[in-house]
Formats: C-alpha cells, structure tokens, sequence
C-alpha cells in the first residue's frame, strides 16, 4: 500500500488532499502536513465529509530538512509531494534524499530574498539523486505541468518538429473582491512583476514586464480577454528539451481592475520583498499585503467563470507546416462543488496528484531529477480526462496560430 506525505496546506494542498483521497487504490495512506496543524485538521475534516477517507494531519518546518525527514520516516511516505512555498524546494528535496524517498513538486525554486525563480538550482542535484536511486519530478502543476505535456503529447503525435510556442493562461473567474490574487499573494505578485523573458532565435530577450499585449478569444464561450506577456518557468525547461523550438512565450489575462491596484501598490512600496522597519520591528512589505488580501483558498465560495488554459503550437509534419491548439476549460462552480475549491487551485492540484499517480504507479519513476516533457505524455494526459481536467485539440491554419485565432 502506497504512503504518501503532503507538505501544504494551503487551496493547492487542500485539491491534492481531496483528489488523492479519492484514488484509494494508488493513494493508501495519506499524511498531510504544515507549519500550521489547524489548517491541515480543516482540510482532514473536508476529505472525511466529502469523500468519507481518513487522512493524518501532522505539523512541520519545511524550512527544517532534519524534521521534515523525521516526519518523512515516521509516516513511511515512498513519496513526498510538495506544494508548500518554492523556497522550500530545496530544504525538502533534502530532507527527502535524506529519508530516501521520491520527491514532486508544482513550482520551481526561488530565493525567498531575490524575485528569481528558475531550474538551475534544482537541476544541479539530478547527479546526487541519480546516485541516491531516487526520483524528483518537477513542475507536476498546470503551468508548469500540463502545459510540459501538452507540448510533448503534441510533438509525440502531431508534429515531427516544433517551431513556435505560445501558452495561454486566460482565467476568466470573477470573485467579487476589489482586489485578491488566485493563488499565493507573495508567489503571485513577485512573478507578475518580474522581467518578462521570452525564448527566440536560440536566446532568452528581455523585455518590460507585461509590455506587450493583445485581446484573446477563448473557445466555448469563455469570452475574450487581455493577455500579457510575461515569463514562467515551463519556457525554460521546453526549449532545453525540445532544442527546435524557434520562439516561446507565456501570457496570462489580467482585468483593467487587477493592474490598476498593482500598479498603486507598486507605487506605494507595498510589492517590496526587502525588509523596512515598522515601529521598532522588520517586516517585508510583501509579506504584510499577503497577510491582509483574501486568503486565495477562500475564494472558491464567491468565485463564478471558466479558466481556459492552452498552448499554440506550430511546426512541420511530413514536411508540411502544421498548426493546433489544445486546451482545457475548467469552471471555478463545479470545482467548488467537487472539492470546494475555485478553479485555480483545481487546476494545480489535480496535476499534482496525477504525477504522483504516474510515478507511484511506476510509469514515471526514475532515478534523477526530471521534466514532466521528459516522461510519455499518454498515461498522464489519460489521466486528465478520468479526474477532472478534460482537453481538447483542434487543428489551426498557420495564420490563425500567428494571430492566436482559435474560436
């Protein structure tokens, strides 16, 4: 019987809670684990209502790789799935090498004290964990996750090359708050703002953040709306792995109403991630807006709408040009109805509970440290379909894939 170890407890690790749950027989026993023990009873609480399995909570420091190994070996996880704060990938990866046990996450690190995020510093460990004979997969989110398969399910049974890439991140919700982030305030602000970096012609080009935009028309109804370039982290790892990718860019939809209270509070020094000295005591601005916005995990109650999350992909098939769009179309009410979470959090914890279906079932399970494109996409993008997250795929004419002409 398969154990596993949960770190988070936050709307992400309340869906993976809830979905593993309802996989008894890939997911036998299931410990979920935080700083905070409260939160993680609350969210027991749910999986027992709602799907009538017993889940274990327990607290832990993932900042700590001797406790969190601790609490690894007392649990007897084969697998631990991370979906605390990326700062704390590297402290868990650790504590997972030193327990001897697989790892997955949904997010790449980044410093918690530089606005930087990329793969290098989990990269760098494929030796060790080779040699320990462990396995890390990385990125088992949406974006990154299911954007990595959708490229590799693309190239494996659509195109002999990739030329171009585009994902496209629309969530078209509406929560009814004047101002509230979909997933972690701090993770959420600090990417929004970072330098865009977009892949063409064999280089990363930077460029001002979310300097260019364009309207975008989702499919079945979802609606049209303004997306912004900007980077995520799946751009780096597609164009190591897939070299013939010639331009890849990231965008995501942001309402009028989202950047105008951005931009105040960039002005004011609210989106700061350097310490300032309050009444004798040092806080980090960022970290304070986090504590005082909704908490993203309670949003699913107001939220109504549909995210349409896809890529573009272009490239040759038996020499000639080819073009398709695959796509999934989530709605935030039935999420809620399901596991009682809104749609963002739906859509990373459902990948997240399938890698670590995929590697449980030993499908995707190898020693090192790896992509989600490295793997076969079939089982997983199968996978998609059964638990919640249905795509579909459509084929384009090269000038509707330029102009992101899809519906």
């Amino acid at each position: 019987m398969n154990k596993v170890l949960l770190i988070g407890a936050g709307g992400v690790g309340s869906v993976v809670a809830h979905k593993c749950a309802m996989v008894p027989e890939v997911f036998g026993e299931i410990t979920l684990a935080s700083r905070t023990l409260s939160k993680c009873d609350d969210i027991a609480a749910s999986v027992k209502a709602r799907t009538g399995r017993e889940i274990a909570t327990a607290q832990v420091d993932a900042d700590d790789p001797a406790q969190t190994a601790a609490l690894i070996r007392k649990t007897g996880a084969s697998l631990v799935i991370n979906v605390a704060l990326p700062y704390q990938d590297l402290t868990i990866m650790q504590a997972c090498l030193d327990a001897g046990v697989d790892y997955l996450d949904t997010a790449n690190y980044e410093p918690k004290d530089v606005a930087k995020f990329e793969y290098s510093w989990q990269w760098n460990l494929h030796e060790t964990w080779l040699k320990a004979g462990r396995s890390a997969l990385l990125g088992s989110g949406f974006d990154p996750g299911v954007t990595n398969v959708f490229t590799a399910w693309a190239l494996k049974h659509h195109f002999d090359e990739i030329h171009t890439l585009d994902i496209i991140d629309v969530n078209g919700g509406n929560h009814g708050h004047a101002f509230a982030t979909n997933f972690n305030p701090e993770i959420n602000i600090r990417e929004v703002t970072a330098e865009c970096r977009h892949w063409e012609d064999g280089a990363f080009v930077e460029t001002p953040p979310m300097s260019k935009h364009q309207p975008f028309t989702c499919p079945d109804g979802v609606g049209t709306y303004e997306i912004y370039r900007m980077y995520h982290e799946e751009l780096e790892s597609l164009v190591k792995h897939i070299p013939t990718i010639r331009r890849a860019q990231f965008w995501m939809s942001f309402s009028p109403n989202y950047l105008k209270h951005l931009e105040v509070l960039q002005n004011v020094g609210m989106t700061r991630i350097d310490p300032v000295v309050y009444q004798g005591v040092e806080i980090i601005p960022l970290q304070f807006l986090k504590a005082v916005l909704p908490n993203p995990g309670d949003l699913g109650v107001t939220t109504k709408g549909k995210t349409c999350i896809g890529n573009v992909i272009t490239g040759v098939k038996d020499g000639q040009p080819k073009a398709i769009y695959i796509y999934n179309i989530c709605d935030h009410e039935a999420c809620f109805a399901e596991v009682g979470s809104q749609a963002i959090s739906y859509t990373t914890g459902v990948p997240a509970m399938i890698g670590a279906k995929q590697m449980l079932e030993g499908k995707w399970r190898k020693p090192g440290v790896w992509n989600m494109e490295q793997y076969d996409p079939d089982g997983f993008m199968a996978d998609l379909n059964v638990h919640g997250l249905p795509w579909q795929f459509i084929e384009l004419t090269p000038e509707q894939a330029a102009g992101f002409v899809v519906a």
